[in-house]
């Protein structure tokens, strides 16, 4: 593996069906209801249309992708919950009593958990081992990992998320597990974006006041000692970031490559979706939006990154948590773009369609591309 590989799957990513989406909108436009009343769900749509080229995405069957590995910044008490945790709840993925477990069996999806840097050994039948080695490194003393690291772990993204299309997933989440990890994407988000470590970072798990203000310091100090290139995603994820966070990036670039959409959670994952953009801007293109994690840098990494979460829950879990929620809307969106009559099928007439565009001259058009419903 190799950072050529990596330059040909980033190469190969297209953008989406710019028809399709076109042919999506005149659908949507021409179903019995408001113009533009079914709000986001109608971009979902016509977003899917142009990712698939089809008018009516087949969600089909959908897994959140967890990548799980210890980072080395636990060492300077930036965490409040002890590293072993991150085996421990590794391990409860598979069990099906995490947060996110309960919410996948809720919206049947299932997990694919992938240890790429647990500090602990793991043999679990469960647990896919792709581990790089035992935790990054500390990033106050050094870099967390080396370049060809990074481009490993982008890889290992990469190859999961197109194992799991070939395996039938139509929808792929993003999520995560690493104690420290808050630390590590506020400190991959400084570097991506020049942000000041204060505005990027937030309590995480819920530090105390004097760890929080240690936490910013602990990043500030990593910063100024890598000086990581805000042009180069691969140095900003070798010098301050975590093997998670890399791998992360290359699901979403998977995803794309494989045109099949995947889902931003929270914080951590939104931070790995900003660093898949800026190796492959087509990216973006598949990305979904999930929830507005309450982590203080989420916001402006979404702005960075130019998306709007779709919920507002206050969710600040991870996991990918949120990715099952969202999958519910999408398969909203897609019930919708299926299951609706057109004005013509529901016996309605334009005198209506007059009344609620002002009086004005639409008329309901009948284009043969535009599929029926139910099609």
């Amino acid at each position: 593996m190799s950072i050529s590989t990596l330059r040909g799957y980033v190469s190969q990513i297209n953008p989406p069906d710019r028809t399709a989406v076109e042919r999506a909108r005149f659908r949507l436009d021409g179903l019995a209801k408001p113009p533009g009343s079914l709000g986001r769900l109608e971009d979902i749509a016509a977003t899917l249309a142009g990712i698939s080229g089809e008018m009516f995405y087949d969600a089909g069957k959908r897994c959140v992708i967890i990548m799980s590995s210890d980072n080395g910044v636990v060492e300077e008490g930036v965490a409040s919950a002890p590293q072993a945790v991150t085996y421990a709840q590794t391990v409860n993925f598979t069990r099906g009593i995490t947060g996110v477990a309960a919410i996948a069996k809720q919206f049947n999806t299932d997990l694919i958990v992938v240890d790429v840097g647990i500090n602990a050994e793991v043999d679990h039948p469960l647990v896919l081992n792709k581990k790089i080695r035992k935790s990054t490194w500390n990033i106050a003393r050094r870099d967390a990992m080396t370049h060809d690291e990074a481009v490993q772990a982008i890889l290992i993204g990469i190859e999961t998320a197109e194992n799991a299309v070939r395996n039938g997933y139509r929808l792929i989440g993003a999520g995560e597990m690493g104690i420290g990890n808050t630390t590590t994407s506020s400190a991959v988000l400084c570097g991506l974006t020049g942000l000041p470590a204060e505005d990027a970072t937030g309590k995480g798990a819920g530090l105390k006041d004097e760890a929080y203000r240690h936490k910013i310091e602990v990043i500030q100090a990593a910063l100024k000692r890598s000086k990581p290139d805000p042009e180069d995603p691969i140095d900003v994820l070798a010098k301050v970031g975590g093997f998670d966070i890399a791998a992360l990036a290359g699901v979403f670039i998977g995803g794309a490559h494989m045109k099949v959409p995947v889902v931003i959670d929270g914080f951590i994952s939104m931070v790995a979706a900003l660093a898949a953009y800026k190796l492959s801007p087509l990216a973006k293109e598949y990305m979904f939006a999930s929830h507005a994690s309450g982590e203080q840098g989420f916001a402006h990494a979404a702005s960075a990154l130019g998306v709007t979460p779709c919920l507002n829950l206050n969710m600040r879990l991870g996991e990918g948590s949120g990715c099952p929620i969202m999958f519910a809307v999408i398969d909203a969106a897609c019930a919708a773009m299926r299951g609706m009559g057109t004005f013509e099928q529901a016996d309605i007439g334009e005198e209506y369609l007059n009344e609620i565009k002002g009086g004005g001259n639409f008329t309901v058009a009948k284009h043969p591309a535009a599929g029926g419903a139910g099609k």
